[in-house]
């Protein structure tokens, strides 16, 4: 078999085999296909996209180029959830724990924030000590003890993903949606699980900004992960605007530990969608059948203290200190340098644009604007007043953090821009727009 062949096949517009993709899948995870011929093929399959079919064979074919784990020993379900990314979108935090309180194996794998969407492991290594680096015989150990791992993907999971996701950018094939889905799924097909929930973001804030774009995304992902053999359902989610009232670091998990503590008031949005998601989790792993009865359930975990006595497991099972979910302020300190915005008129929040929040978030120092830039887990954003609310002249709208004064000063800037206030009021949209099954 030669990569020539592969190519001119696919640039003529003709359907691939299973041998041809894990031709592919195996020369980009050994180094045997060049890159220069892994990009043809990128183009060529950027040019002629692929199937249904295809996409569902690529993508076995990257998670099977690595390790896959296993979890033959645990009889509960097995499952876990994929956001495309936003700003302010720290779910998957409480969610692990949450879910898990639910008697469901959650091996949680994620990664970094990169641009002005923020990244889980950035978000949980704010924990001191907290080691998302974890090792597979631990993630073993750790699901069948407690249920959940939150853990970071390792060299050997998917790695043909890892070299044609950076061949991808650098190709200008990013866009194509067929590889944006095989990238996604092959590093989910290889945690394990037996069904997968998606979360599909639109907005200014979002991958895909339109909504359209956002669907055709979703539900290539849904029909993919069924013809893998996956449950899996996705939630087509706003993006708009930020998600909670913390943008950050540090200040978003202390608004996870306290919404893992039972407060829905400090950020109804994100509360909101945490139960949508956790009981989407429960009905495609087949531990509910009724969204409702779901919600009531998760709700009672999160007010019974279970679902943060589960987050205090994961903390301590994997290196950081417990007492911070007790304790939270204690741990979990703002960049010593504050400014407060407020509003320069009476009248309503009509925009609060999320790109331009996070790329705030990113100039004081929340997030990165390469991988190579170090995070200050105390830079960010918390917001007093929402999309929607109400101000009068003087209120404060948000309280912007960070260590450096130059970096404070660029940050509350851009985060002006983000700003509209007018006399009428905003129209308040769902954030949970559909659900694609």
């Amino acid at each position: 078999m030669r990569m020539l062949d592969i190519i001119i096949k696919k640039r003529n517009g003709l359907p691939l085999t299973q041998e041809e993709f894990t031709f592919i899948a195996q020369g980009a995870a050994k180094g045997t296909v060049p890159d220069y011929q892994l990009s043809a093929f990128l183009m060529a399959a950027f040019a002629n996209p692929l199937s249904d079919k295809e996409t569902a064979m690529f993508t076995k074919a990257m998670a099977a180029s690595g390790d896959r784990l296993e979890f033959k020993n645990i009889k509960a379900p097995k499952t876990d959830k994929h956001s495309t990314g936003g700003v302010g979108d720290g779910i998957s935090i409480p969610l692990a724990p949450l879910v898990a309180c639910a008697g469901v194996a959650v091996p949680m794998m994620s990664g970094r924030g990169l641009g002005h969407t923020g990244g889980t492991l950035d978000k949980l290594e704010s924990i001191k000590g907290f080691n998302v680096r974890t090792p597979v015989k631990q993630i073993y150990k750790q699901i069948k003890e407690i249920g959940v791992c939150m853990f970071g993907q390792t060299a050997d999971l998917a790695p043909a993903d890892k070299k044609l996701y950076s061949l991808r950018d650098a190709t200008g094939t990013v866009e194509s949606r067929p590889l944006i889905t095989a990238s996604i799924l092959s590093k989910k097909y290889a945690e394990g699980v037996d069904s997968l929930l998606m979360d599909v973001k639109f907005g200014s804030g979002a991958f895909m900004q339109k909504y359209e774009d956002s669907k055709k995304l979703a539900k290539g992902l849904v029909n993919t992960a069924k013809l893998m053999g996956l449950k899996c359902r996705a939630l087509i989610t706003d993006m708009q605007r930020p998600l909670g009232r913390a943008i950050g670091n540090s200040n978003e998990m202390l608004q996870s530990i306290k919404i893992l503590k039972g407060d829905a008031q400090i950020a109804p949005d994100f509360y909101d969608l945490l139960l949508e998601t956790a009981a989407q989790m429960l009905l495609i792993s087949g531990k509910a059948k009724d969204v409702k009865k779901a919600k009531a359930e998760l709700e009672k975990y999160l007010q019974n203290g279970e679902a943060a006595e589960k987050f205090k497991q994961i903390i301590k099972w994997q290196g950081g200190n417990p007492d911070i979910v007790d304790n939270p302020e204690k741990y979990l300190k703002n960049a010593k340098l504050q400014h407060l915005v407020k509003a320069e008129k009476d009248g309503y929040i009509t925009e609060m644009d999320a790109k331009l929040c996070g790329q705030a978030a990113v100039l004081l120092g929340a997030g990165r604007g390469k991988m190579e830039d170090e995070i200050d887990y105390g830079a960010g954003i918390w917001l007093e007043k929402k999309y929607g609310d109400a101000v009068k002249k003087g209120d404060v709208i948000a309280r912007i953090y960070a260590s450096d004064k130059k970096r404070l000063a660029a940050g509350a800037e851009l985060f002006l821009q983000a700003l509209t206030i007018k006399k009428s009021k905003a129209k308040k949209e769902p954030i949970v727009r559909e659900i694609i099954k």
